[in-house]
């Protein structure tokens, strides 16, 4: 029994397991973006469609899984959807998706 309660109380101070971090990319802060209505056109400046040049697009900025920042934008005419990374380049929808998953 004397054993078992060395053994226990060996147990007892040993340090907890750490944690592992996942490799995250740093995340780099974007410009603050004015928000925009579609029923009124004053407040779409800047953002057209890509396919179509429609002013009548809905873009989001966010953060993904990994700590990338982009942009998608939806356009309410033709219903292109487009992803964008922080330095305006189209990001392929495969891409966005590989770097939303879940780092185990």
């Amino acid at each position: 029994m004397a054993s078992r309660s060395a053994s226990l109380a060996a147990h007892e101070d040993a340090p907890a397991p750490r944690r592992r971090r996942s490799a995250r990319a740093p995340r780099v802060p974007l410009e603050p973006v004015p928000l925009g209505s579609l029923t009124q056109s004053g407040a779409r400046e800047g953002v057209r469609c890509r396919a179509c040049g429609s002013e009548r697009v809905t873009a989001l900025a966010m953060t993904l899984t990994d700590g990338t920042p982009v942009q998608f934008q939806s356009c309410h005419r033709c219903e292109q959807r487009t992803w964008l990374g922080a330095d305006g380049s189209v990001l392929p929808v495969d891409r966005v998706l590989d770097k939303t998953r879940k780092l185990r």
